[in-house]
């Protein structure tokens, strides 16, 4: 199989094709051979049963035929996988990684969106992994799943192979806001990718140029604004409009006790969020000691400082 022809699309298609017609073949003989035998063998026609010991041309048609269709179902599959796990030469890589609850993707030159953004006709090498639990990486309109394992990348590729904008979605259930998980595979032609991509690496260029980035914009890129609000809402966590400053009831250690949501308390809910859980909120906030600097720390604290 060459890339150039064939896809994930078509493969795994093709596959499900071979084995529905199959499978509806065995179901009509099956049918029409039970209803046969209702008609034909008849206690009326056959009032007199008869024992038929064995057949053996009969036992053998029906362990070779059976065999011989499973093979050609498993070699017909795995011919398809081997295609879909062989990364083509001149591949995009993409790196995703899942976190409660939403995809982020990370480019070559930097570049990090919450959408999938794919050249039309090239193929799109994903490297997944997860920032906290078990998350599953599925694109329907390409026929593509992987899972995102925390600690352990995974890949799969794919050709994307008409312009347009396709759901992709996490197939794990990954925890209370698993169905809200879901983004965009958005296809270009190659020029308007090429254009996207380079307005990408400026924008990446000047944000290297300022020491650290500013706090809402870090609270978006880390995914903290999948959980939290800043206007007040509440949702799976505490909003943080308000909060700094903010006398607020935690559990540590099973016992409820009182806090001043000060520096040091915003640097360990970000760092060991299980130590101090605000009281009528679940513990489920992973640690982000992997996924934040100490300057992005003191970015976020400043920000949050504002939010009156």
């Amino acid at each position: 199989m060459n890339s150039a022809n064939f896809n994930s699309t078509a493969t795994v298609n093709n596959v499900f094709l071979f084995m529905l017609v199959i499978s509806v073949f065995l179901l009509v003989a099956i049918t029409v051979t039970m209803i046969y035998f209702v008609f034909r063998y008849n206690r009326k026609k056959n009032p007199t049963p008869k024992n038929i010991e064995s057949h053996l041309m009969l036992e053998i048609t029906w362990i070779v035929v059976p065999t011989l269709l499973v093979l050609a179902m498993f070699y017909y599959g795995w011919s398809g996988f081997k295609f879909m796990r062989t990364v083509p030469e001149g591949a995009m890589t993409v790196k995703a990684t899942g976190r409660m609850w939403s995809w982020q993707f990370t480019y070559d030159n930097g570049i990090k969106s919450g959408e999938l953004n794919v050249p039309l006709g090239r193929p799109v090498r994903l490297l997944i992994t997860s920032q906290d639990v078990l998350h599953s990486l599925f694109i329907p309109a390409f026929r593509i799943k992987e899972d995102a394992v925390p600690g352990m990348e995974t890949h799969l590729w794919f050709l994307p192979d008409k312009a347009g904008e396709y759901d992709l979605f996490c197939s794990e259930y990954c925890g209370v806001n698993h169905s809200s998980m879901v983004s965009k595979v958005i296809v270009m032609t190659a020029d308007n990718f090429e254009a996207w991509y380079e307005a990408g690496e400026k924008a990446e260029g000047a944000k290297k140029e300022a020491p650290v980035p500013q706090g809402a914009q870090l609270l978006e890129e880390k995914g903290c604004l999948d959980c939290h609000t800043t206007d007040g809402t509440i949702e799976t966590g505490p909003s943080f409009k308000g909060l700094f400053g903010k006398k607020t009831i935690v559990i540590t250690g099973g016992k409820e006790r009182e806090v001043i949501a000060d520096d040091m308390y915003l640097k360990n809910s970000i760092l060991h969020p299980d130590r101090d859980v605000v009281k009528g909120f679940p513990d489920i906030m992973p640690s982000q000691e992997d996924n934040v600097s100490e300057k992005e720390i003191n970015e976020i604290i400043t920000y949050l400082k504002g939010l009156k």
